[in-house]
């Protein structure tokens, strides 16, 4: 793989060589994937295993320390009437409050993940992208979630953006030798095509991806099952080529418990049981917890208990 990326003329060889994707077929195989059904107990497993995948996320202009500690205390159990529930995997929160996640997180397994980039628009130059991943990383951040340079990658610049993707995983390296984890964001809902998230994924995976992530949750469209389901072959099709197992995370637009279990099944069909794990897939929401913790009590009361029966992020 070291020769396909050589040079921009030899990437871009390889990423339009890629087999083109068949819109139609795609959009079948997710609708089917999404018909399907699970009983209660098989429900009750997936819903526990959705929660723990969950990115809990806030990312608005209002944020304060109060908000992202409320949010912190939520992850750690979120259903205080309730120790049985299982934590979340990560609170992804702006770089200027990765220190307050941080420190009310300490102790727990809860990750502290940060946007960095110029996140969402990624509108900036690399050195100040750079600094604001540096930045996140000396105040503790687990995990890194970086937008792509979208303007780049439409204008045929793949060298470019696979180069910034690597320079941003070099600065997720701590002094120590450990490094955060490095995601990298698409926004899926500007690529236009299936053919440029398929190029997307491939090239972000050779440069170093952990994860690689549909959307920011910030633009008209988000994560969809057949976008994310082009993604998840990608990654089966990469470890198929190169033996690296790479992550997942739809973000953006998944609400509700039925919404959730479609892309569990989407994962267990396409990838199988090594990607059904918060360390291999993830989803980035905030009101899809809440639908999962009504769910979930629904299963073990009967009784559909409402919104007012959990918190309010």
């Amino acid at each position: 793989m070291a020769e396909v990326t050589r040079s921009d003329a030899a990437l871009r060889r390889f990423l339009h060589g890629l087999p083109g994707v068949d819109a139609v077929g795609l959009e079948a195989r997710a609708a089917m994937l999404g018909s399907r059904s699970i009983k209660t107990t098989s429900k009750a497993y997936a819903i526990d295993l959705a929660i723990s995948m969950i990115d809990l996320t806030t990312l608005e202009g209002a944020d304060t320390p109060g908000k992202v500690r409320a949010l912190a205390a939520k992850a750690v159990h979120p259903d205080p009437t309730d120790r049985t529930v299982p934590r979340v995997a990560a609170v992804c929160v702006y770089p200027d409050m990765v220190h307050v996640a941080k420190e009310a997180l300490a102790g727990t397994a809860v990750n502290v993940a940060s946007v960095a980039t110029a996140f969402p628009a990624g509108r900036a130059a690399l050195p100040v992208k750079l600094a604001d991943t540096a930045d996140a990383v000396a105040a503790g951040a687990d995990e890194i979630d970086m937008v792509i340079d979208r303007g780049a990658f439409l204008s045929g610049r793949y060298l470019q953006v696979f180069e910034e993707i690597t320079a941003v995983r070099e600065a997720c390296v701590r002094p120590d030798g450990t490094a955060a984890h490095l995601k990298v964001i698409f926004e899926n809902g500007e690529l236009a095509t299936y053919d440029n998230i398929r190029r997307c994924s491939w090239l972000a995976m050779l440069a170093g991806a952990d994860f690689i992530k549909t959307s920011t949750g910030k633009v008209a469209v988000n994560a969809t099952l057949p976008n994310t389901l082009l993604m998840l072959e990608a990654v089966r099709d990469f470890r198929a080529a190169t033996g690296t197992q790479v992550g997942v995370k739809p973000a953006g637009g998944i609400r509700t418990t039925k919404d959730a279990v479609k892309y569990l099944v989407a994962v267990n069909e396409t990838l199988g049981e090594d990607w059904l794990t918060p360390e291999w897939f993830r989803f980035g929401a905030s009101s899809l917890l809440n639908d999962l913790l009504m769910q979930r009590q629904k299963l073990s009361s009967g009784r559909y208990s409402g919104p007012d029966y959990v918190t309010v992020d």
